[in-house]
């Protein structure tokens, strides 16, 4: 069950922030507004990360990985790393966008009120 760590943390950040589509207008619901936030910065540290794999700066634990690699490039875990992480970001930025947003209109109508 080792090989499947990595994979696993990466499912649990989407379960975990998978509700968080519901609050505001969502991420997954106007994927290519996230699509457009996400794959150019995924891009670069793609690239980033195959320059620190080929340079040996860095490596990965072959017991904690399915062992499905891109070929020559990096294992399918870096990548979806590069996918998954900011999706499950840009999921909780709009929650909590979506609630200083409820917080600031509550707070606006009950000063109305009271005046």
């Amino acid at each position: 069950m080792d090989h499947l760590h990595y994979l696993l943390v990466l499912g649990a950040c989407l379960v975990i922030t998978a509700p968080l589509e519901f609050l505001g207008r969502g991420v997954y619901r106007r994927l290519h507004r996230a699509a457009a936030a996400v794959l150019p910065v995924a891009a670069v540290f793609v690239v980033w990360d195959v320059i620190a794999i080929m340079a040996d700066v860095w490596s990965y634990n072959p017991r904690f990985l399915t062992g499905i690699d891109i070929p020559g490039i990096m294992p399918l875990e870096e990548l979806l790393f590069f996918l998954v992480i900011p999706v499950c970001g840009l999921l909780t930025y709009n929650a909590v966008e979506t609630i200083l947003g409820w917080a600031r209109r509550r707070t606006a109508h009950s000063e109305k009120h009271v005046s």
